[in-house]
């Protein structure tokens, strides 16, 4: 067997730019974790009905931004293989049908947003919350069109390998939020107090600003100069926004059936109690916030591999894979020591009860264990986003997180009598599963790319997109 050959120095500058394009990636990340926590402080503060209300409607409401981004994420391969083969004049044309792609997303989500009353009784809701879950529902909805096109604007940037104005304009939108938020929810400035729905208000008007900020700093910065993108008007080309589509709708149903499986195990627990309730809150939140890192990765990871296509470079698709990945893992490694160290201390920090942070502990431990898992998956699949390969891994997804880890989750929680412990084994399987599925597909596809095997970017990855 011919022995594998590893260039030290090439993996040492892959995984300095790597880290480069992810570092801003990881701050947006966190800083949309910020948006939801202000919104639960705010609310908490006018009162518990709101508080509840908010929390309702953000569930629902991260479904639409969930399919958004996934719908859009089928623009940064897009162009990063575009930037790679030295073809960034054409992003501008990658660009012009995703605006469009956008605007058409924006509004299914509007209308989906304004008509979920269906879901909130399926939901569970109590009726004393109806109304208000529908004033915000109906107030947040208006932002759903600059939402789809600010992903449109992030992917451009993000594919050409500009991932600083992401985290600029997620923070500026940050910062915003708050006194925004202040002023319509309590009623200030000589408005009246306008609870749950000022908080869709302050949301839709900061989701606005953040797209046309980012518009403006596109049109104006030399960055994205010789792209066409504001100098021509382009009309919707089918075939183009079908490339795209083709792409990003496998894209969003996997990240549906991702936030799906929790949204599943967050409704199973909700039948066991208040305290489990409770400490699967504290330790959802908690694997969620050190989830941003690797999800940050992994968004660098595509663009890297998306770059690596465009030259027709096929050791470059392994190295930006494989280093990718293994910078997850160090991540990873720190999260999990962190949560399987110290469950007790990291629980504490949420709440005084006891009871709580004994549960919360419990789990923080089962969480510590998939951060490996969890990782290794999200980073594989944005290895396999820069090969544009989506519908085998949504093949995958499915197949792993409702096929394997739901049964097994829902089997060790009401029949082995494990409780919540059982749901998030269940996600461990799961979760692991997808790791080594989709790790596999990687690893066989990268191996499947020899030099010459396809030109600066093979016609059935690029050209689909921006050929008429």
């Amino acid at each position: 067997m011919k022995p594998i050959h590893i260039d030290r120095a090439r993996v040492a500058r892959e995984i300095v730019a790597t880290v480069r394009l992810a570092l801003p990636l990881i701050l947006t990340q966190l800083a949309a974790i910020g948006s939801n926590v202000i919104d639960a402080v705010l609310s908490g503060h006018v009162g518990a009905h709101v508080l509840g209300a908010v929390a309702i409607g953000t569930n629902i409401w991260s479904l639409a931004i969930v399919s958004g981004i996934g719908m859009m994420m089928s623009v940064p391969p897009s162009v990063s293989q575009l930037d790679g083969a030295g073809r960034r004049h054409e992003a501008g044309q990658v660009f012009h049908q995703a605006i469009w792609l956008a605007l058409a997303m924006g509004v299914l989500l509007w209308l989906f947003i304004r008509h979920a009353e269906p879901l909130i009784r399926l939901i569970g809701v109590s009726p004393s919350l109806y109304s208000d879950v529908g004033e915000f529902l109906r107030a947040i909805s208006w932002g759903t069109p600059a939402l789809t096109c600010y992903f449109a604007l992030r992917g451009l940037s993000e594919g050409l390998s500009l991932t600083r104005p992401s985290m600029y304009f997620s923070f500026g939108g940050l910062a915003l939020l708050l006194p925004l938020g202040y002023v319509f929810m309590f009623g200030k400035l000589g408005l009246p107090p306008m609870g749950a729905r000022g908080c869709g208000i302050a949301t839709a008007t900061v989701l606005w600003i953040e797209m046309l900020s980012f518009g403006t700093y596109v049109y104006f910065h030399r960055n994205y100069k010789g792209l066409g993108v504001f100098t021509h008007f382009e009309w919707p080309n089918l075939k183009r926004i079908g490339a795209l589509v083709h792409i990003g709708l496998p894209m969003a149903i996997t990240l549906l059936a991702e936030g799906g499986l929790f949204v599943a195990a967050a409704l199973l627990i909700g039948t066991m109690g208040e305290h489990m309730v409770a400490s699967h809150q504290v330790a959802l939140n908690v694997a969620a916030l050190f989830f941003m890192v690797p999800l940050g990765l992994a968004m660098a990871i595509t663009v890297r591999v998306g770059n690596a296509v465009g030259r027709g470079d096929a050791s470059g698709i392994r190295y930006a894979g494989f280093c990718g990945i293994g910078l997850t893992l160090v991540t990873q490694a720190t999260s999990a020591c962190l949560m399987l160290g110290f469950p007790h201390l990291i629980a504490s920090l949420y709440t005084h009860d006891q009871t709580v942070i004994a549960l919360a502990a419990q789990l923080l431990a089962l969480a510590g264990l998939f951060q490996f898992s969890d990782g290794i998956q999200v980073a594989s699949n944005g290895a396999l986003r820069g090969l544009k390969d989506t519908r085998v891994p949504m093949a995958i997804t499915l197949f792993a997180y409702w096929m394997i880890g739901m049964p097994v989750g829902w089997w060790l929680a009401f029949h082995a009598g494990l409780g919540a412990r059982g749901i998030w084994m269940g996600l461990i399987a799961g979760l692991s599963m997808a790791a080594v599925l989709l790790f596999v597909r990687f690893w066989r596809s990268a191996r499947r790319h020899r030099v010459g095997t396809f030109g600066p970017v093979a016609p059935s990855v690029a050209d689909a997109t921006i050929s008429s």
